[in-house]
């Protein structure tokens, strides 16, 4: 790929300048992304909402915070646990507060630089704890596809115990108003669209990364490779009941903490277990589209419960509480950790591989 200067010189772009152009792009991306759901959430915010949301406010039961606050800290921690479990498997014994500050690091950093935090997370026990950098981005690796499962299989059981939901979604997200009247997106066309965007993607891919067909069903069989050896370490697991504990355990609390605020507001309260997996579910999907959910996590929160019959205005500052109070948790507990970290490991001894124990 070239371009031609003002000079009329002709500049070549390399396949690696290409890919350093995309990473320096990824954030103002990102977080172009969380703006633009800010701004879709609040632009049909007028006067007579306001003073719902005010009016919810004012009747709030603020004191419900502190529970929501010690529900979201006690998922890290859980998954702090989780991970120093799959640590173990490598035959390293990091010190669980290491391991829930290294997590805690890791989701302040995502918060500034999307996907960075697993990188600083991995590097931050690996230099207290003497790891291997390169073994713990596997186990992140496994997590996250642990993570993807268990957000599929809640989603199925949301839609299960509550399937008309699904017919709402197409009948918010896919009408369009046209003189007062409504039309459906016919469902083909939509998929043709989706298709379409994927193809189109995925030549690009090529185009830019200069691969061949070949190459890419080499590189699909080396993902689902991957996944198979993440199954099947979780098969070798001596615990594999415990990682399956704290995996539904780290699950439910992230349930807990949206119904528990559920009933932090008088138009919420008469709200449930069903809306509550409802609001896991759009909320963990608006935590991986946008840094530290800005934005997408009160958009898709909002129209989540407007489903349900909330009024606009109450279900956008339901999801901006609910957003506020994990973006409190991530911040004063990373920045903790950033400090606790080092003054607790001052002349401490670390992890030795169990291969090395004599």
């Amino acid at each position: 790929m070239a371009f031609v200067l003002r000079n009329g010189a002709t500049r070549v772009l390399s396949v690696p300048m290409i890919k350093k152009i995309a990473s320096k792009l990824q954030y103002p991306i990102f977080l172009g992304l969380g703006l633009l759901f800010s701004w879709w959430s609040l632009k049909d915010i007028d006067h007579a909402k306001i003073n719902e949301i005010k009016s919810a406010l004012s009747h709030s039961r603020y004191w419900l915070v502190v529970p929501v606050f010690v529900v979201f800290i006690l998922s890290h921690l859980v998954r702090a646990l989780r991970w120093k479990l799959l640590i173990k498997t490598l035959g390293y014994h990091p010190r669980t507060d290491n391991t829930f500050y290294a997590v805690m690091i890791g989701y302040l950093t995502n918060m500034a630089v999307p996907r960075l935090g697993e990188i600083m997370k991995c590097t931050m026990l690996a230099r207290y704890e003497k790891l291997p950098p390169d073994k713990l981005f596997g186990t992140i690796i496994l997590e996250r596809i642990v993570d993807s499962f268990s957000l599929f299989l809640i989603l199925v059981v949301t839609l299960a115990i509550q399937p008309h939901i699904y017919t709402q979604l197409i009948d918010t997200f896919f009408h369009s108003t046209n003189n007062s009247r409504q039309e459906n997106i016919p469902g083909f066309l939509f998929a043709a669209i989706l298709i379409g965007v994927i193809i189109l993607g995925i030549f690009l891919w090529m185009l830019i990364g200069k691969k061949t067909f070949r190459e890419i069903i080499t590189i699909t069989k080396q993902i689902g490779k991957r996944i198979w050896q993440g199954v099947t370490v979780i098969l070798k697991l001596k615990s594999r009941g415990l990682f399956l504990a704290y995996t539904l355990g780290l699950w439910f609390l992230y349930f807990l903490g949206g119904y528990i605020a559920l009933f932090s507001l008088h138009e919420t309260q008469q709200y449930g277990v069903k809306q509550a997996m409802a609001i896991l579910t759009a909320g963990s999907v608006g935590m991986i589209l946008t840094p530290g959910g800005v934005g997408a996590f009160a958009f898709l929160i909002k129209k989540t419960m407007e489903l349900y019959g909330l009024e606009a205005g109450i279900a956008l500052a339901f999801g901006w509480i609910l957003w506020l109070i994990d973006v409190v948790v991530v911040v004063s507990s990373g920045v903790f950790s950033f400090v606790a970290l080092p003054y607790f490991n001052k002349g401490k001894k670390t992890s030795v591989p169990q291969n090395q124990i004599h």
